[in-house]
């Protein structure tokens, strides 16, 4: 554990060092924030299912931009030769960089606090609803996560990382979206259905926090962890 919490450190201190991250978080809040409360007055009902609607959206673009350098900066720069000399294993690696971004997403989620805290001056929204919401956008961006640090470690070029990113979790999205399934052969819609990672977040945007559905953000996580934890043992062999 203490090698895990060593690279967590120096990841999540990465991530502050640059003046990048401060403009991500920014970006995030401010587009969140204005994308909600446009509408949120002609609505005229205090509740956030309409920002935790958003949310799988903004994290197509917000992630990617997390991710993309975590790997591919390593193999860049060649450091990651160094750090797979560590006596550590690619688990730990992999968890360790897992751990800092999704610290830093939670981070960026957390801010948002204003959105609920403007809700309660104004109006008696549903404390649970909300709650759920945010531990379900969490689940979700750790399934993001995990794919984009898959991505990453396949590159060095970190625009072929985000873009590489954006279209696996694009794909990954719209897979169960009625639009999708309606051209797939009937059987093969749970499949769909199923695998589809928005198709998963509806019933979390209305608050409700299904076990179903964190056992697959979770199922989601795990494998591409796995996978990126297998792309580093494949690079010590070669």
């Amino acid at each position: 554990m203490s090698t895990i919490a060593a690279i967590f450190k120096k990841e999540f201190a990465s991530y502050f060092i640059s003046p990048i991250a401060y403009v991500f978080i920014i970006v995030f809040l401010i587009g969140g924030n204005f994308m909600f409360f446009q509408p949120f007055f002609l609505i005229n009902q205090a509740e956030m299912r309409n920002y935790f609607s958003l949310l799988p959206w903004i994290f197509l673009f917000f992630v990617p931009a997390i991710t993309m350098r975590s790997w591919a900066e390593e193999k860049k720069s060649k450091t990651m030769e160094l750090l797979l000399t560590w006596p550590l294993s690619d688990a730990q690696a992999v968890l360790g960089k897992f751990f800092a971004s999704l610290a830093f997403l939670s981070v960026a989620i957390l801010l948002s606090i204003t959105v609920p805290i403007t809700l309660f001056i104004i109006g008696s929204p549903d404390p649970g609803p909300i709650i759920g919401g945010y531990v379900g956008a969490i689940l979700m961006g750790a399934a993001y996560l995990a794919i984009g640090l898959w991505i990453s470690s396949h590159t060095e070029n970190q625009i072929v990382a985000f873009i590489l990113a954006f279209v696996t979790i694009f794909l990954l999205m719209i897979i169960g979206h009625p639009l999708v399934t309606a051209k797939v052969p009937s059987v093969l819609i749970p499949i769909f259905s199923y695998l589809g990672l928005f198709t998963h977040f509806e019933s979390i945007e209305r608050g409700v926090v299904d076990s179903r559905n964190v056992v697959y953000y979770l199922s989601m996580t795990g494998i591409f962890l796995f996978l990126n934890a297998q792309s580093l043992g494949r690079r010590k062999s070669e």
